[in-house]
C-alpha cells in the first residue's frame, strides 16, 4: 500500500474522507431514494420475462402456506360455530308412515333442553338429493326414484347451548327406542376429527411456511446475483469515487422488495382465483349442515400481511446477494 493510501487510517478502521459531505436534507435523501425506486422498476420492466418468472415463483412460494393458513382459519371456524350446536339426527325405517316421524318430532320440541328441530319427509331428502347432485344426465334415475323414494324421514335435532353434555346422548338414546327408528347419529365424532384435521393444517402450514420461505429468499437472491453482475462496471465506478457500501447497495435491496412485493401480490391473485373455484362447493356443503358461507381470512390485513411477508422475503435475498463480493 502507498504511503498516500495510508493517510488517515488506522489499523481496523475505515479510511478518513479527504473532502467530508456536507449534510443533506431530508428532501435531498428522499429524492435520492425516489431516484433509486424508479431505476429499479425501470430494470424490473427491461427484463419483464424475468421479472414475471421470478414473481411467479415467489407468488407460488407464499400462496400454499397462506392457502393453508385460511383453511386452518375456516376449520376453527366451522368447528367453533357448529360445536356449539351439539345435535343428533334420526334415521327411520324407508316406507314408514311420516305421521310416525312427526309424532316423534313433536315430542322432541316438547323437550326443554332441545332448541331445533327439522322433519325432513322422504320427498323433500330426495328434492335435496337431486339438487346436490346437479347431474342433467342422471335425471331420469330421480324420476324413477319418485315412483318409489327408498329414503327415510329423518329428523335434525340440536340442543340448547350450555346444557349439560351427557343430556345430548339421553336425549339420541330416547330417540333409539322410538318406534320406527332404524339408526340414530350423534353429531359430535365428524366434530372431533374436524378439529384433529385443523391441528394437522396448522402443522403443515408452518412447515411450508418455513421451507417455501427459504426458497423464496433464495429466488430473490439468485435473481438480484444476475442483476448485481449486469451492473458490476458500474458499481465499479462508484467505488472507484468513494460511493460507500450501503450507497452501491441500496438500488439491489429494492430490487429485492419489489421482487417480493410482486411475487406476493401474485399469490393474492392465486389465492383469490381459488377461493372463487372452491366457492360453489364449499356453499353446498355448508347449506347441508344448515350454515351460510362465510370465508373468513382473506380480508385487507391478511393482504396487507402477505404483501409485508413478501417484501421482507424479498430484501433478504437481496441482502444476502448483495453481502457476497460479486
Amino acid at each position: 500500500m502507498s504511503e498516500g493510501a495510508a493517510v488517515g487510517r488506522e489499523p481496523g478502521k475505515r479510511p478518513q474522507e479527504v473532502w467530508p459531505s456536507p449534510p443533506r436534507s431530508w428532501a435531498t435523501v428522499w429524492r435520492e431514494r425516489w431516484r433509486v425506486a424508479q431505476e429499479s422498476v425501470a430494470y424490473l420492466a427491461r427484463g419483464w420475462p424475468t421479472t414475471i418468472v421470478v414473481w411467479l415463483l415467489i407468488g407460488t412460494a407464499l400462496a400454499l402456506p397462506g392457502s393453508l393458513y385460511i383453511l386452518a382459519l375456516n376449520l376453527e371456524r366451522a368447528a367453533g360455530e357448529w360445536q356449539g350446536r351439539p345435535g343428533f339426527s334420526v334415521y327411520f325405517e324407508p316406507g314408514l308412515d311420516i305421521a310416525v316421524a312427526t309424532e316423534a318430532a313433536d315430542r322432541l320440541r316438547g323437550e326443554a333442553d332441545v332448541a331445533d328441530v327439522r322433519l325432513i319427509t322422504p320427498d323433500e331428502a330426495l328434492a335435496e338429493l337431486r339438487g346436490q347432485a346437479g347431474l342433467a344426465y342422471a335425471a331420469h334415475v330421480f324420476d324413477a326414484l319418485e315412483e318409489a323414494n327408498p329414503l327415510p324421514a329423518t329428523i335434525r335435532a340440536s340442543v340448547a347451548l350450555g346444557g349439560p353434555p351427557e343430556r345430548l346422548a339421553e336425549l339420541a338414546e330416547s330417540m333409539r327406542t322410538a318406534s320406527g327408528v332404524d339408526e340414530v347419529v350423534i353429531e359430535s365424532t365428524w366434530i372431533e376429527r374436524l378439529a384433529a384435521m385443523r391441528g394437522v393444517v396448522e402443522r403443515i402450514a408452518i412447515v411450508a411456511a418455513l421451507l417455501l420461505g427459504v426458497g423464496a429468499v433464495l429466488v430473490s437472491a439468485a435473481s438480484v446475483r444476475l442483476a448485481i453482475a449486469a451492473r458490476l462496471a458500474e458499481q465499479e465506478v462508484l467505488a472507484l469515487v468513494g460511493a460507500s457500501g450501503r450507497f452501491i447497495r441500496r438500488p439491489f435491496l429494492y430490487l429485492g422488495v419489489l421482487y417480493g412485493a410482486g411475487g406476493a401480490v401474485v399469490a393474492a391473485v392465486l389465492l383469490s382465483a381459488a377461493l372463487i373455484a372452491i366457492e360453489g362447493p364449499l356453499a353446498r356443503l355448508f347449506e347441508s349442515y344448515g350454515a351460510g358461507l362465510y370465508l373468513a381470512g382473506f380480508d385487507p390485513m391478511f393482504l396487507l400481511a402477505l404483501l409485508g411477508i413478501g417484501a421482507v422475503l424479498g430484501a433478504l435475498g437481496a441482502r444476502l446477494a448483495a453481502s457476497r463480493p460479486p
